[in-house]
């Protein structure tokens, strides 16, 4: 719980400190979100049940629907434990605002190298980002629900947009 609580309140100061800056984004940049992204981030990964401390990275790629605030991909993490985690998923993006996404991955998850023993798998993932030309880096916190276990991660984002 400790854990968690200071996660969401780091979380919540990033968002807040930030508006102005994003406010400012959105104002000066006239161009929209790229059509294309492709993002990696890492993070360090608690497991509920377990009680364990991991690191994982996760790779995307989403198409952005241009003048709309709506993305969608594909994406798949690694969490680097001795169960070998593996999520593939279906990358549901929502923009509120320029700077901050909302990802939404249904999926299947599986350990090691045994596809053939998939099951379902949900993470919810924000983002927030600073933008740099069609560069971005940012913080990411996630939730996951896997079959084993439930797991929350706070890492970096980096991505890049064509």
């Amino acid at each position: 719980k400790t854990i968690l609580s200071f996660i969401l309140l780091a979380s919540t100061i990033i968002i807040c400190a930030q508006e102005s800056h994003s406010k400012h984004n959105e104002h000066s940049h006239k161009h929209e979100h790229q059509k294309h992204e492709l993002g990696i981030s890492l993070s360090p990964v608690y497991f509920f049940k377990e009680k364990e401390l991991s690191i994982a990275t996760h790779l995307h790629y989403v198409y952005n629907f241009p003048a709309t605030r709506f993305g969608i991909g594909v994406g798949y993490e690694r969490i680097f434990d001795e169960h070998k985690h593996n999520f593939l998923g279906i990358e549901l993006n929502y923009r509120p605002i320029r700077s901050l996404t909302l990802n939404l991955s249904p999926g299947v998850a599986f350990e090691g190298d045994h596809f053939d023993e998939k099951e379902f798998a949900m993470h919810f993932e924000s983002v927030y980002e600073f933008e740099f030309e069609s560069f971005h880096i940012g913080p990411l916190l996630e939730l996951a629900y896997h079959p084993e276990d439930f797991h929350i991660s706070l890492g970096i984002h980096i991505g890049l947009g064509f």
